[in-house]
């Protein structure tokens, strides 16, 4: 049942949390069956109107708070998507976003697409890019004038 592995996976990073010296709150459990049950790219403020939905007593404030302690347990991670606020999503589905300048569209690819590059800056530079945390700025098909190209990758 969807709903028995989402509980499963919400108490296997509850169980991390206590391990790691953290309090089991009912914001965290909150904010953690948001984070698995909808996933996406989602801001902190789209997520605690999501946890306020359900505990209207939640402050803004915690859920920050509780989203910078999952991401330092690598159980969510954040991107920069252009010019708005830090999207998170979980670690485990982390990837590249691809983000057009004028109208907005996010597109989500895999890591191959970015293997090339990130090679050469390692071999020539001995640097890591981390590729899931920041957007890449283009255009996208439609607003390139490309509309009928495929896609490529």
């Amino acid at each position: 049942m969807p709903g028995d592995d989402r509980s499963e996976r919400v108490e296997d990073v509850l169980a991390r949390l206590r391990r790691n010296g953290g309090r089991v709150t009912k914001a965290r459990q909150l904010l953690l069956e948001e984070l698995f049950d909808r996933g996406g790219h989602r801001t902190a403020e789209e997520l605690a109107g999501a946890v306020q939905d359900r505990a209207p007593e939640v402050h803004l404030s915690t859920i920050y708070r509780n989203l910078d302690e999952l991401e330092r347990l690598g159980v969510v991670t954040h991107s920069h998507m252009g010019h708005g606020p830090a999207a998170y999503h979980l670690a485990e589905t982390a990837h590249p976003h691809l983000v057009c300048e004028r109208c907005g569209s996010t597109i989500d690819v895999p890591d191959e697409v970015l293997g090339g590059l990130m090679a050469t800056v390692r071999r020539r530079y001995g640097f890591a890019i981390d590729p899931h945390h920041f957007a890449i700025p283009g255009r996208c098909r439609a607003c390139s004038g490309d509309a009928g190209a495929p896609a490529r990758g």
